[in-house]
C-alpha cells in the first residue's frame, strides 16, 4: 500500500493555476457587466455560477490535491467563486431596479383620472321633457293615451274633419305607406297625435280627460328650427258643462308647472279643422317677463324681444269631430290643445337647433343627465 503524494505539486493541475483562475474570475465578472437584462444574467449565472462553471470544476480539483497544498488552493478558487457571487447579486439589483423604473414609466396609470371610465350615459332630453309635461297634466287629472305612429287615414284625417281637397293630406305635408302593387293602402305616417283623441273617445267611457304624447312625421326639411320626425303632447277634454276657461286654467297651470310662477298666457285666433273656435296659445316670456319690448338696450334672444312665446294651438273640439267618434253632442262638449315637445324643450333649455337634438351627440344628451 502506497503513502500520500505529500509532493504534488497544485500548479501542475492548470485549472488551479493561480493565473487560470484569475482568468476564470475574470471572464464571469465581464460576462455579469455585460448583462443587459435578468434574462441574460440568467444565462450567465448558469454559465459561471452553476454546477458546470469553470470554477465549480476547480473546485472540484481541490479534492485530488495533498494537504499541504489544499489550503491555498481553496482559498485562491473559494476567493474567485465569492466575488462572482457577489457580483451577480449587485447586477441582479440593478437589472430589477431598472425593470421597475421603466415599468413605472410603460405602465403608468393616472390616478387622477376618474376611477369609472365608462361614462354613465343619459337619457334624452325629448324623452325627460315630454315626461315632465305628461306628468303635470296627470297631476291635474289627466290619463295618459297612446295610438300607432302608422295610422289609417280616417283617424288621422276624415274623423278630425279634414277634408278630402285639404292641403295636409298632400305629399306636401304627410307620408303614405304604399300598398301592395304600389296602391293606396290607407295608411299614413301619422302628421299629428289628435287621431289618438279620437281613438280615446271610440274606446273610453265619458267623460274623457286624456293626453297622448308621441311621435309624429311631416315632410319637412330638417334644419334649425324644422324635423321630419318631431313629438307633441295634445290633450282631450270631453264632459258635460265644460268651456274655454277650464282650458285656460289648465294652459296657466302646465306653464306656471314648467317655466315659473307669475307667467301670464293668451289666445289668438287661429283655424284648426278639428276645433271651432280655434287658437293659438302664447305666454309671456319667462327670461325677459316682457322688459325687452321696445327697448333696445336690454334685448332678449328668447322671445326675439316680442314678450311673448309661441307654445302651441288649442280649440274647442268641432262638434262634428265628436260626431265622428259617436258622442252626443247636445250633452257633451270638449276641448283640445297641442304642445309641442321640441319647442319646450328649446324654450326651457336654450336650444337653439333641432341638429342638437337628432344627430346622436352623446355631448349633447350628457348635458342632461340621467333624470328619471
Amino acid at each position: 500500500m502506497s503513502a500520500p503524494n505529500n509532493s504534488y505539486d497544485p500548479v501542475e493541475v492548470t485549472s488551479l493555476h493561480p493565473d487560470e483562475v484569475a482568468r476564470m474570475r475574470e471572464e464571469a465578472l465581464a460576462a455579469i457587466a455585460g448583462a443587459s437584462s435578468l434574462e441574460e444574467l440568467k444565462e450567465v449565472r448558469l454559465a459561471h455560477a452553476g454546477d458546470r462553471a469553470p470554477l465549480a470544476l476547480a473546485n472540484r480539483e481541490i479534492g485530488a490535491l495533498p494537504p499541504a497544498a489544499k489550503a491555498d488552493a481553496g482559498k485562491r478558487v473559494g476567493g474567485a467563486r465569492r466575488d462572482v457571487s457577489e457580483a451577480l447579486k449587485r447586477r441582479q439589483a440593478e437589472l430589477e431596479e431598472e425593470r421597475d423604473a421603466r415599468v413605472l414609466v410603460e405602465e403608468a396609470v393616472d390616478v387622477t383620472l376618474p376611477w369609472d371610465r365608462v361614462s354613465r350615459g343619459a337619457r334624452h332630453p325629448l324623452t325627460t321633457i315630454a315626461e315632465r309635461m305628461t306628468d303635470i297634466f296627470v297631476g291635474m287629472g289627466f290619463e295618459v293615451a297612446e295610438g300607432p305612429e302608422v295610422e289609417a287615414e280616417w283617424y288621422n284625417f276624415d274623423a278630425l274633419n279634414f277634408q278630402p281637397d285639404h292641403p295636409a293630406r298632400t305629399m306636401q305635408d304627410t307620408f303614405f305607406v304604399e300598398g301592395a302593387g304600389g296602391r293606396p293602402s290607407g295608411l299614413v305616417l301619422r302628421t299629428h297625435t289628435s287621431p289618438v283623441q279620437v281613438r280615446a273617445l271610440l274606446t273610453r267611457e265619458l267623460p274623457v280627460y286624456v293626453v297622448a304624447p308621441g311621435t309624429t312625421f311631416r315632410t319637412d326639411e330638417l334644419d334649425a328650427t324644422h324635423t321630419p320626425v318631431f313629438h307633441q303632447l295634445e290633450g282631450l277634454v270631453v264632459d258635460e258643462g265644460v268651456t274655454l276657461a277650464h282650458l285656460r286654467g289648465a294652459i296657466d297651470a302646465f306653464v306656471s308647472r314648467m317655466f315659473g310662477e307669475g307667467l301670464t298666457t293668451r289666445f289668438r285666433p287661429s283655424y284648426f279643422p278639428f276645433t271651432e273656435p280655434s287658437g293659438e296659445v302664447d305666454m309671456q316670456c319667462f327670461v325677459c317677463r316682457g322688459a325687452s319690448v321696445g327697448n333696445p338696450d336690454a334685448p332678449c334672444r328668447t322671445c326675439s324681444s316680442e314678450g311673448w312665446i309661441e307654445i302651441g294651438g288649442c280649440g274647442v273640439v268641432n262638434p262634428r269631430v265628436l260626431t265622428a267618434a259617436g258622442v252626443d253632442t247636445e250633452r257633451y262638449s270638449g276641448w283640445a290643445f297641442g304642445l309641442g315637445v321640441e319647442r319646450t324643450l328649446m324654450f326651457a333649455h336654450g336650444v337653439r337647433d333641432m341638429h342638437d337634438m337628432v344627430e346622436g351627440d352623446v355631448r349633447f344628451t350628457s348635458a342632461f343627465g340621467m333624470e328619471i
